[in-house]
C-alpha cells in the first residue's frame, strides 16, 4: 500500500529563484503583468498535479457537507477558482514583501490589546495558519518601528528567504527561522526573543516534518484531523500570552484578526495530554471559524483528513 507522502516532501521545487523572477517581474512591472506569467503557472500546476487537486476538491466537499450555505461543492470548477484564489495570494505576498503595502491596504481587529502587552516589554506567541496569507503580516513591523517579528518556517530555504526580503525593502525587523523539530536549543532561543519583547509567529496547522508521534487529533469541519503538538508545547515552554492571527483578504483589502488564546498556556505533568487536547481543539475551532470567512484561502493542497 502506498502511503501519503508527508506534505513537507510536497513542496515547491525551485521556490527560491521562482519567487525571485515574479518579486522581479513585479517590481517592474506591477500587478496586472504579472498576473499574466502567474496565471498560466498556477492552472498548468492545478492541471499536473493531481494530488494537489484532489486534496483542495477534499477539503472543498469537507465545507460543502459542514456549511451548506457557502454554495461550494468540490467540483473541478471550485478546485480551479481555490487554485486562482492560491495565485492572488501570492501576488500578495509579493506586494507585503517589497513593501508596496500601505496602511489604506491593511485593516485590524484586536491589534490594541497586543500592541499594548508588547509595549509593555512582554513577549507573545501567534499562532497562525496557513488560511489567508500570514506574510502580509510583517506589515506590523513597517508600521510600528519598535516591534520585531520572528517567524518559525519549516523550509530549509530560509536563510535564502531572507536574503530575498533583505534585497527588496527594509526587513531588519523581519526575521524567518527555519525549525525542523522543536528543541531545547530552539526554545531558548525564543525564550530571549519573547524576554526582548518581541513577536514569535509559529503556524500550528501542519503536523511536524521530523517527529510524526508528536500530533494530536480534532474535530474540523466535520471530521477528525490531525494537527501538531509542537507550538502548543512551545508556547507553554515561553510562558507569554499567546495570541491567534488570521489574515484574510476582504473585498480588496487585507483584514488581520488578532484574538486572545490564553494567558499563560499550561501544560500540568499530571493533565498533560487532556490539556492538550483541549488546546489542540481550541486552536481547530477558531481556524474553522475563519476559514467558514474566506473558504477558499486555506492553502494546505494535501489531504488533512487521512489520519
Amino acid at each position: 500500500m502506498n502511503k501519503t507522502p508527508h506534505w513537507a516532501q510536497m513542496e515547491e521545487r525551485s521556490v527560491i529563484w521562482g519567487m525571485r523572477f515574479l518579486l522581479r517581474v513585479y517590481l517592474l512591472f506591477g500587478r496586472a503583468v504579472l498576473q499574466l506569467f502567474l496565471y498560466p503557472v498556477v492552472i498548468y500546476y492545478w492541471l499536473t498535479n493531481r494530488q494537489a487537486r484532489q486534496a483542495s476538491r477534499i477539503y472543498l466537499d469537507r465545507l460543502a457537507a459542514f456549511a451548506p450555505s457557502l454554495k461550494l461543492r468540490g467540483s473541478l470548477l471550485w478546485s480551479y477558482r481555490h487554485f486562482i484564489s492560491f495565485a492572488n495570494a501570492l501576488i500578495d505576498k509579493l506586494a507585503a514583501w517589497s513593501g508596496a503595502l500601505s496602511r489604506a491596504d491593511i485593516q485590524y481587529y484586536g491589534r490594541e490589546p497586543l500592541i499594548a502587552t508588547i509595549r509593555s516589554g512582554q513577549g507573545v506567541v501567534l499562532l497562525g495558519s496557513h488560511l489567508g496569507n500570514l506574510e502580509v503580516c510583517r506589515v506590523i513591523a513597517d508600521f510600528d518601528k519598535t516591534i520585531r517579528i520572528n517567524v518559525l518556517v519549516h523550509t530549509k530555504h530560509a536563510e535564502k528567504f531572507n536574503r530575498l526580503l533583505g534585497q527588496t525593502s527594509d526587513n531588519s525587523r523581519l526575521n524567518l527561522l527555519q525549525v525542523t523539530e522543536i528543541s531545547a536549543a530552539t526554545s531558548l532561543l525564543l525564550s530571549e526573543k519573547i524576554a526582548c519583547g518581541e513577536l514569535v509567529i509559529i503556524t500550528a496547522d501542519r503536523t511536524p516534518v521530523g517527529n510524526r508521534q508528536r500530533i494530536g487529533k480534532a474535530d474540523f469541519l466535520g471530521a477528525e484531523a490531525m494537527f501538531p503538538q509542537g507550538p502548543f508545547i512551545l508556547a507553554a515552554l515561553l510562558k507569554c500570552p499567546v495570541y491567534t492571527v488570521f489574515c484574510l483578504k476582504q473585498q480588496d483589502q487585507h483584514v488581520i484578526y488578532f484574538d486572545h488564546f490564553s494567558d499563560l498556556l499550561k501544560l500540568p505533568r499530571k493533565y498533560r495530554e487532556a490539556e492538550m487536547q483541549k488546546a489542540i481543539q481550541q486552536y481547530a475551532e477558531r481556524l474553522q471559524a475563519y476559514c467558514l470567512k474566506a473558504p477558499l484561502q486555506w492553502f494546505n493542497f494535501f489531504d488533512f483528513w487521512r489520519v
